[in-house]
């Protein structure tokens, strides 16, 4: 089966059969030779510029109207930017003629001296120009041959003529010289001198190295009787360092046959496979086990027991085992700029297509118990062998319930369809060169809606596939978060979750959590959610996991025996439930979450959701580690009643002697110590170490979870994790992507670290959140550095925060801040009354670095003083700044406190003073509503209006292979 996609072969071939003029250079901008002379065979070669030069010799008084009878030289020297696409063709080692296309131009020194003199100076028109000049091939009819524009505009300001074109085949040189430069019409236009167009202002000389692009070769009739597309010496431009595959388009959801068995039905989907990196992608087929491996999920959004909210759940209903990659293509689908590579590499730039037919070829599928999905490793001898086992309509296939089909059993339900490349070769590379490590964006989803109540069912794709990301990102209203628990090692999991109110009148909540396995080997063997004093009540406690396929003969789990099918056990206590399947030790064949599958765990409690610490169990390796989610954690003692509201906003209602309630009346402690706040900030200079290792945070607004490499302390708690935010800030007990920065303290966000609090914007390529580890135990740095934009995609903003092993201080480094200080806030803050603050909303100065390691003479921040009205200023100018609401964010339940007056004194005491009772009035949405403080005065902000999230960008779908 030929895969080989020929293209451009529409060439102008009336160049093809003229007599050669081998022995001296053609004019082809001069003047058309008519081409005459049939019956030559041999090999015609498309060719581009892979470097060059250029020099104009510009007369500077003609440029500037003056007229005098000697010219004014003044030379530019410019390159040529690499690959670009001045097409020449070349017929059995002779020059043909020049094609279409064009010459970006790199300035180079300075002009010669007199170009700046008085009265010399450069058009500024033309002087604006020179960073984006190009060089163009003008068409056969335009009059002249080559034209020099502005390469954004398109201005032209001189055409060219009477240039020689020659060609040296032995070096592959292309030299064009005696282009005299005419002064355009426009150009004249704009100097105010009309008459001047046409006028000489100097030559052009062009010297390129040229590099294949297309080789055909020809028979005696002029057809082509066979191409190839040979590789570029130099990669195209825009592309990544390092190999990286990521999925393209999905392009087609079908059931592969006719029929079902057990009452499920077998579905296979298309794949188009693009080489984003500059590096030539491994594509051996089998047995070499240098290619990649493509498994494939389909996934359902419904209300589950819930008929209103049909985004409740998002769950797994199928899964196949992995198609083995073969023969790669040379298409380009991503519009990366193939470089025409093919067959045992997927060249760069370039996409590899296999229809859904190809994925769901039986024989061609392998098990997914064969791979390390981190590695991409597996043995290519026995990864693919269908001895021993006959197959069915469903074998290997995605393998999906009817019933999760069935429309009329589904009303309103949603269906996302996923597949993945699991890339040996990006592993590999990644270990020899650790800052480009690309394994973690292979996953793309795509929408589709299905017709049928019973099988054959069809499927229609909506929308475009949304490029490197796995399906879980596409649950709506939830808050998903990535985890990479031994960064470099292992890969990367999932965690997404919501809670709602089940009724407006009641205080049962919904808690909904589902946990996806991309590509971590370790794989996952238990999930426990904690649970406070003082709930009376869990019920319709819940799991589901996606169909595991039966076991078959060499189907690389233990016995043959296929995985595990069994639901995970529940066990409840006190404080929390806990869902768990056999250990590895146990059963090596358990129903873990494994790479591509989702797992969803879920209940209802009494009590609205507050931020805790769930605790995530590993299956083969790796101890337990905790993950930020909303649980019921109980209402507390004291604790105001909760009542729906729209306000988002409590309002506190003072009484002289505080109301009768089932609330209790706190007492407050009449001389009360104030915990000191011992961080001070000190200046320091540095500069970032750059970070290596990508952890993923490619959005606007989001919060990555990633382990710390030791334990780190912050004020009194010590921490093995901490939540990374696109928005300059590192949160050790809190997820909220706020965008809106203001001066410290961030209410109810404690224990966070604020190297550059702004609206950032991680999106581009390019940008994101890294990591790097400096020195050897014990004495290691942990070095997280921001790489990133401006809202939407402006200017650059480069921090880095430092955590030191052993000791409780950090330090901040600035790289380029585009805006400096001006909309931005540096500190770092324990809680509502322990904060020191480095900047608020400057004057736009660069930020200078800052530790709290104590070097240097300590400027704290003052410490905030009690005034007779009740409110606190820890700085000037600085409003807190309330939680805003939103759907998915963590904020502590409303919760009744004995506060008092604080009094500053010489000795650090403070008098207490009765304070009144508040009422506080939770929301009907996720976020609990924040515990008023009387002796605080905050003035909320309007709630920031969420963004809306980019469409996805629609792409042309390439045929696949049948």
């Amino acid at each position: 089966m030929s895969k080989l996609k020929l293209i451009g072969l529409a060439l102008p071939l009336f160049l093809l059969f003229a007599s050669p003029y081998a022995s001296a250079p053609k004019a082809f901008g001069a003047a058309k030779k008519t081409l005459q002379g049939q019956g030559q065979t041999g090999t015609l070669q498309r060719m581009i510029v892979e470097n060059g030069s250029v020099t104009m010799d510009l007369d500077l008084n003609r440029l500037n109207g003056i007229s005098l009878a000697l010219a004014r030289p003044a030379t530019l020297q410019f390159t040529v930017a690499a690959n670009s696409f001045f097409n020449i063709l070349v017929f059995n080692d002779l020059l043909r003629g020049p094609d279409s296309g064009s010459m970006a131009l790199i300035p180079q020194a300075s002009p010669a001296a007199g170009v700046n003199a008085p009265g010399y100076s450069l058009p500024v028109s033309f002087s604006g120009s020179l960073n984006q000049l190009v060089i163009e091939k003008l068409p056969s009819d335009a009059g002249f041959d080559l034209a020099v524009r502005d390469g954004k505009s398109g201005f032209i300001f001189f055409n060219v003529e009477g240039d020689q074109y020659d060609y040296d085949a032995n070096a592959k040189l292309l030299s064009i010289t005696d282009g005299r430069l005419l002064v355009s019409k426009e150009f004249a236009k704009s100097l105010g001198r009309p008459s001047d167009a046409g006028a000489v202002a100097g030559e052009i000389s062009i010297g390129a190295t040229m590099e294949t692009i297309e080789i055909n070769h020809l028979d005696e009739n002029g057809n082509v009787k066979s191409a190839s597309l040979p590789p570029l010496d130099v990669p195209l431009p825009g592309t990544i360092p390092g190999p990286d595959v990521i999925i393209g388009e999905l392009i087609g959801l079908v059931q592969s046959q006719t029929g079902s068995v057990g009452g499920r039905v077998g579905l296979a989907l298309g794949t188009d496979a693009c080489n984003k990196g500059t590096i030539d992608v491994d594509w051996f087929a089998l047995p070499n086990n240098d290619h990649p491996f493509i498994p494939q999920n389909l996934y359902r959004m419904s209300a589950g027991i819930y008929g209103d909210f049909n985004t409740m759940e998002f769950e797994q209903i199928g899964q196949s085992w992995g198609k083995h990659a073969f023969t790669a293509a040379s298409s380009n689908t991503c519009g990366f700029g193939c470089n025409g590579v093919s067959g045992s590499h997927l060249g760069s730039g370039c996409s590899d297509a296999y229809g859904a037919g190809l994925n769901g070829s039986q024989t061609g599928i392998g098990s997914r118990a064969w791979v390390n999905p981190f590695t991409g490793s597996f043995v290519g001898s026995t990864a693919n062998d269908h001895s021993g086992h006959v197959h069915d309509v469903t074998s290997h296939r995605i393998l999906v319930n009817v019933n999760d089909l069935n429309t009329s059993l589904n009303p309103g339900a949603t269906y996302f369809a996923e597949a993945q490349y699991v890339v040996p070769h990006e592993y590999t590379w990644c270990q020899s060169h650790p800052g480009q490590c690309n394994m973690y964006n292979n996953a793309s989803y795509h929408q589709y809606t299905v017709t049928g109540v019973n099988q054959p069912f069809t499927f229609t794709g909506v929308g475009a596939t949304v490029r490197e990301a796995p399906a879980i990102m596409a649950w709506d209203g939830a808050t998903v978060n990535r985890i990479e628990p031994d960064p470099g090692n292992d890969g990367i999991w999932f965690i997404g979750y919501k809670a709602f109110q089940v009724s407006p009148t009641k205080q049962i909540w919904h808690y909904e959590y589902a946990l996806y396995n991309q590509n971590l080997d370790r794989a996952i063997q238990s999930f426990s959610v904690p649970i406070g004093p003082g709930v009376p009540f869990i019920e319709n406690i819940d799991f589901h996991a996606p169909p595991q396929h039966p076991g078959f003969a060499h189907d690389g789990t233990q016995g043959d025996a296929g995985y595990s099918s069994t639901p995970w056990t529940v066990t409840q206590d006190a404080s929390s439930i806990t869902w768990s399947t056999e250990t590895f030790a146990q059963n090596q064949n358990a129903n873990a979450i494994r790479f591509g599958t989702l797992y969803n765990f879920r209940f209802d409690a009494l009590g609205p959701p507050q931020n805790a610490l769930a605790t995530v169990g590993y299956f083969k390796t790796g101890a337990p580690m905790t993950v930020n989610v909303p649980a019921p954690m109980g209402f507390g003692t004291p604790s105001p009643t909760p009542t729906a509201s729209p306000s988002p906003t409590p309002t506190p209602t003072p009484t002289a002697t505080p109301t009768a309630s089932p609330t209790p009346t706190p007492t407050p402690t009449p001389t009360p110590t104030v915990t000191p706040c011992e961080i001070t900030i000190t200046q320091i200079t540095g500069t970032i170490v750059p970070g290596t290792t990508d952890i993923g945070n490619h959005c606007d607004d989001c919060v990555t979870t990633i382990s710390l490499p030791f334990p780190f302390t912050l004020y009194n708690q010590t921490f093995n994790s901490v939540n990374l935010s696109s928005n300059g800030n590192a949160q050790f007990t809190t997820m909220d992507p706020g965008f809106a920065n203001g001066c410290l303290p961030w209410i109810d966000h404690n224990y966070t670290i604020f190297p550059y609090w702004e609206d950032l914007y991680t999106v581009n390529s390019g940008f994101g959140i890294y990591t790097s580890i400096s020195g050897t135990t014990p004495n290691r740095i942990f070095n997280i550095e921001w790489r990133s934009q401006y809202f939407p995609g402006t200017g650059t903003a480069n921090f880095e925060l430092r955590l030191y092993e052993g000791q409780t201080g950090f330090d901040v480094i600035y790289g380029t801040a585009t805006n400096g200080n001006l909309s931005a806030t540096a500190g770092v803050q324990r809680d509502n009354t322990c904060f020191t603050q480095y900047f608020c909303n400057g004057s736009g100065g660069p930020p200078t670095g800052w530790t709290t390691r104590g070097a240097g003479t300590p400027t704290p921040t003052p410490t905030p003083t009690a005034t007779a009205s009740g409110s606190v200023t820890p700085c000037p100018s600085c409003t807190p700044i309330p939680t805003p609401t939103a759907t998915a964010a963590l904020s502590p339940t409303p919760t009744a406190t004995a506060t008092f007056t604080p009094t500053a004194t010489a000795t650090a005491t403070a008098t207490a003073t009765s304070t009144a009772t508040a009422t506080a009035t939770a929301t009907a949405t996720f976020t609990p509503t924040p515990t008023p403080t009387p002796t605080t005065t905050v003035t909320p902000r309007p709630t920031p209006t969420p963004r809306s999230q980019p469409t996805p960008r629609p792409h042309a779908t390439p045929p696949p292979r049948p």
